[in-house]
């Protein structure tokens, strides 16, 4: 498997993430340097805290551009407040621009359940995507948020949850993939997960 770059802008589960890699036998770097960035095989943007924190930390690190020029030439991958970044903007304390790669918008879950959204939820694929090949319907992650993609194309939705309502878990535009759920806690259905970007950043 190739080298997973995956980007420290001060807010993430970083090493959860590389744990999970290393497990996988997949190489990965912790950085914020565009450099290794773009010798990277593949791209993983991680996120926890709000929406308008982070994308204000990743465009002081200049790293937003560049998040942007990776994906259009190999995979990435953004999870949880990191997918959620991907879209064209948040509504979660003020309102505030995202990536704009992925159609949509962050607000908060319009849901008669409690929130924040915590624990394990099963996913509904709703379109083929090598992220989840090999996975079957019912897959069970793990999910903690308050706040979810919407108003996205549905060409775009590969994967929803019900949590009173459908909620968008995973969204993909070309190179662009997200996941709501945390796959580097979510035992061997996000192992699985992980192992697929990771081959998909060898192609």
């Amino acid at each position: 498997m190739g080298c997973i770059a995956i980007i420290d802008y001060g807010v993430g589960n970083l090493k959860s993430v590389s744990n999970a890699l290393r497990y996988l036998g997949c190489e990965s770097v912790i950085t914020a340097d565009p450099q290794e960035l773009e010798r990277a095989d593949g791209v993983i943007l991680p996120g926890v805290g709000a929406f308008p924190d982070a994308a204000d930390k990743l465009r002081a690190a200049g790293l937003d551009q560049t998040v942007i020029t990776q994906g259009q030439k190999k995979p990435v991958l953004g999870i949880c407040l990191g997918m959620q970044l991907l879209l064209e903007r948040g509504e979660e304390v003020r309102p505030c621009p995202g990536l704009g790669v992925v159609q949509g918008v962050c607000a908060k879950i319009p849901t008669q359940e409690k929130l924040p959204h915590i624990g394990w939820n099963t996913l509904t694929f709703s379109h083929d995507s090598p992220l989840f090949q090999g996975l079957g319907q019912g897959t069970s992650v793990y999910f903690v948020h308050s706040f979810s993609a919407q108003d996205t194309s549905e060409a775009q939705v590969i994967a929803t949850t019900d949590y009173g309502i459908p909620v968008t878990a995973a969204v993909q535009n070309g190179n662009f993939f997200g996941c709501q759920f945390h796959p580097e806690k979510s035992g061997d259905a996000g192992l699985h997960i992980l192992r697929n970007f990771a081959r998909l950043s060898q192609s």
